[in-house]
């Protein structure tokens, strides 16, 4: 079989042969289910605007995003920083933004991280499962651009902003943790809309309009200051606030639904990352393997896949040396996978379950049922944390034995 490629440069035909040839190793060899895939090839500028509205394509209008993209452009431009190769979107289908000035070794590289890597993750892990919706997050961003545009017409820009701001401040608590929360949809926002407006109209309470002393001494006595079993803030404020007008609720609405999204992710970039560096290194190799790429593009990956999991000496302790989660979460994989193949007498006593058994179904029950801090506690072998170097030894000459 001749190669797909040979040298840098890329085009169409060339991306959808590697990436029919990455969906059958993916599909066939890793068993793995995913969202259906579309790819778009984006310049560098489009990237900087992706980065700075969370990598989103479509995002309610906000300072704090023209600012992130000013800031990103000028050290981009300046050589102070990198661009990702790409940018997944947890969505169904699920949109994978790939870089034109790539190679064609990195397209190669990022459709198998990304598009079967990240794309199985999101469908697959029970997080994900659990608190998102990818079949209408694009449908409700859409909603929620539109609502912004329209409250900034109507109310002003200066008078949306100030709801946003605090809504950002609080995002980080506005977030369920502990029951799911009810599915994204644009029309029934809009229908919920609509009856909201019509509840404020009916329970309107003209005590609200008194002095502001009278009103304090009203709120003293209103649930809205008794009421604390709700870890929500934004959530609390959305449902108890005597104050917030309608569109405000909504406004806070919006920025709760999106923090919801994007939780998992936070919980999971170990996990998430680690297990889409696995699967693009298996099915890169693969391809190597069956004669698909030639030496110099399997050379050229291995040096990009070296960078991404490069973990700098933690012992120096300089600012730029921090745990790599892609390699952590590639290191633990990986020991998965031999401990499935070749346990010790060590990985059967620490891994009974595990150890000797099926590498490829002990690969999708980490991938599936864990998130960073459970994968962790479950999977740091001992031999990952001598490899790791995550020990310290005391040397007490009044004791008998190393600590």
């Amino acid at each position: 079989m001749s190669y797909i490629y040979q040298g840098p440069d890329w085009n169409w035909d060339k991306i959808q042969r590697i990436y029919d040839e990455c969906e059958t190793v993916a599909k066939e060899e890793l068993k793995l289910d995913c969202y259906p895939n579309v790819i778009e090839i984006i310049t560098f500028e489009q990237m900087l605007d992706a980065y700075s509205s969370n990598g989103m394509p479509a995002m309610y209008n906000h300072w704090s995003f023209g600012k992130s993209f000013a800031q990103n452009y000028e050290h981009y431009k300046h050589g102070r920083m990198g661009l990702a190769l790409e940018i997944v979107i947890n969505s169904s289908p699920c949109i994978n933004y790939l870089m034109e000035e790539n190679s064609m070794t990195s397209q190669a590289l990022v459709i198998a991280h990304a598009a079967f890597g990240h794309n199985s993750f999101f469908k697959n892990n029970y997080l994900f499962k659990q608190w998102t919706y990818a079949d209408s997050i694009i449908d409700y961003l859409d909603f929620a651009k539109r609502f912004v545009l329209e409250c900034e017409e109507k109310y002003g820009g200066e008078e949306v902003e100030e709801i946003l701001d605090a809504a950002h401040a609080l995002q980080l608590h506005g977030v369920d943790r502990y029951h799911k929360p009810k599915p994204l949809s644009a029309e029934g926002e809009k229908q919920r809309q609509k009856e909201r407006d019509a509840e404020y109209e009916r329970s309107f309470n003209m005590l609200w309009t008194l002095s502001p002393k009278t009103r304090r001494v009203i709120e003293a006595d209103n649930q809205f200051l008794t009421h604390g079993t709700e870890e929500n803030l934004l959530y609390f404020l959305e449902k108890k606030s005597p104050i917030l007008k309608p569109w405000q609720r909504e406004l806070l609405r919006i920025v709760r639904k999106v923090a919801q999204y994007f939780y998992p992710q936070s919980q999971t970039q170990v996990a998430n990352e680690g297990w889409a560096s696995t699967v693009h290194y298996y099915i890169m190799n693969r391809l190597h393997e069956k004669g698909l790429i030639d030496d110099g593009s399997a050379l050229e990956f291995l040096d990009m896949h070296t960078a991404v999991v490069n973990q700098p000496n933690l012992k120096y302790k300089k600012p730029a040396h921090r745990f790599n989660p892609y390699y952590l979460g590639f290191k633990l994989f990986e020991d998965i996978k031999r401990m499935s193949l070749n346990p010790t007498d060590e990985d059967k006593r620490w891994f009974p379950d595990y150890a000797g058994g099926n590498w490829l179904e002990n690969w999708h029950d980490a991938m599936m049922n864990y998130r960073d801090d459970s994968l962790i506690q479950q999977f740091l072998s001992p031999k990952v944390i001598r490899d790791m170097r995550l020990f310290s030894i005391s040397d007490d000459t009044g004791e008998l034995h190393y600590e």
